[in-house]
């Protein structure tokens, strides 16, 4: 029986089991390493987070995103933008480099075995498990709006569904949303000769502001901090403190899980969208019908105003929702006995990231209501896979009643300590400074 088996190869779940291997535990990692990255986002799309905040974690911090840029030569600084390809290259270099062979294969049941659990694949095998990682990503949890779902693929899709947009040339294209995802996808629409255009809800687009310097003055860098999320205090503390989140009540962290931050564009966007892409601002959604070819969609303002729209194709980058019962790998006896996060659809989880079914853990956006906004990005993962593999220890202790190896100093704890004893940070806490490259 193994120590444990991680599901899903994406940040998360590759950042868990460097974890673990350099704990010695015995393990197994299952998935399509880096996924979401490889297909489901388009050419050219680049990464909005600073390459600073998009590390995966291993326990030394020995595999950073600006080690494998410098390299190759690949320049890396402040307030530039890496290509999602680069990104989604360094993930495979982190997982070959710090975990076990990960398996390509499908988890098709996580389900009670003998004291743990048994973990079954496509291929027919069903591993034996004392506890298991479900860092599934965020593909189970594509939010589509309601009107569109009873419209073929050929006329309506997700931001996730597309490797390539060029398919879309010479083709009217609406897109739905107002956040990154949205005005990415749509500039690159119009750059590979779609016609395209934005339908917000929102009355007006937001736009991130250029990123402040990280060389600048102490009171500067305290009236404005830098997280992993971005610059300010409430980036700060969403990014910097997750370990607080989970202290607040039930309600309030929901709220904080589906509201912050608040949807925008990056900055470095905003001259190559506004010329090309125009925005229908204060409409939400109401209908949506076939109509010859296309789709018409019906608009409506605050005001009760509809205004009828037709397009050849919708694509919707309204996000994702964390639902746990669209985890359909999980034993529904199981989905249906855990604990969830006040009236959400997310498991209510302990501070190590374990569920109310001992032994069973969670990565990802479905820990963002636990834990807040930080759980969707890659900067959560290092702080996600120090602490959960504090409670995968402590269960196995509990589970074969002996010891086992004991977790890493409690570097958590040590930088929340000095994160607030210096809030003017200029790389991201808990990971050290790149070498031989340009400060960011």
């Amino acid at each position: 029986m193994y120590d444990l088996v991680v599901v899903g190869a994406g940040p998360y779940g590759l950042s868990i089991a460097a974890h673990a291997a350099a704990a010695g535990l015995s393990l197994r990692i299952l998935g399509r390493p880096m996924a979401l990255w490889r297909d489901h986002m388009p050419d050219g799309m680049l990464l909005k987070s600073e390459a600073w905040a998009a590390h995966l974690s291993d326990p030394a911090g020995e595999h950073t995103l600006a080690d494998y840029c410098t390299a190759r030569d690949i320049p890396v600084r402040h307030g530039v933008p890496l290509p999602v390809r680069t990104f989604t290259a360094y993930g495979r270099w982190f997982g070959e480099r710090t975990v076990p062979q990960v398996e390509e294969v499908t988890v098709t049941s996580v389900h009670p075995a003998g004291g743990g659990f048994g973990v079954t694949t496509d291929g027919g095998e069903t591993i034996a498990a004392r506890t298991v990682v479900l860092a599934v990503g965020v593909l189970p949890f594509v939010n589509r709006p309601m009107p569109l779902h009873g419209l073929p693929p050929a006329l309506a899709s997700h931001s996730s569904d597309h490797r390539a947009l060029s398919r879309f040339a010479g083709r009217d294209v609406t897109v739905l949303g107002s956040g990154q995802s949205a005005l990415e996808t749509a500039t690159l629409l119009a750059e590979q000769g779609a016609t395209a255009r934005i339908v917000a809800r929102a009355g007006r687009l937001r736009w991130d502001a250029p990123p402040q310097p990280l060389d600048r003055g102490r009171l500067r860098a305290l009236r404005d901090p830098h997280g992993g999320l971005g610059t300010g205090w409430p980036n700060w503390a969403w990014s910097e403190t997750p370990w607080a989140v989970r202290r607040l009540p039930a309600t309030t962290r929901v709220r904080i899980a589906e509201t912050a931050p608040v949807p925008a564009g990056a900055w470095w966007l905003r001259d190559r969208f506004e010329p090309a892409v125009p925005v229908v601002p204060g409409h939400r959604l109401a209908a949506a019908d076939v109509r010859g070819d296309g789709v018409r969609l019906a608009l409506v303002r605050g005001d009760g105003t509809v205004r009828s729209l037709e397009t050849e194709h919708v694509v919707a980058a309204t996000g994702f929702t964390p639902d746990l019962g669209r985890v359909r790998l999980l034993d529904a006896r199981v989905r249906g006995a855990l604990r969830t996060v006040g009236a959400s659809r997310a498991p209510e989880l302990s501070g190590c990231f374990e569920s109310s079914w001992p032994g069973l853990f969670f990565a990802g956006l479905l820990t963002a209501p636990s834990f807040g906004p930080s759980m969707r990005f890659v900067y959560g993962a290092h702080f996600t896979a120090g602490r959960l593999l504090r409670g995968v220890q402590r269960r196995l202790v509990d589970r074969r009643g002996g010891a086992v190896h004991r977790p890493p100093a409690d570097d958590i704890r040590v930088a929340a300590g000095a994160a607030a004893r210096r809030t003017a940070t200029v790389l991201p806490p808990r990971r050290r400074a790149p070498r031989s490259r340009t400060p960011q």
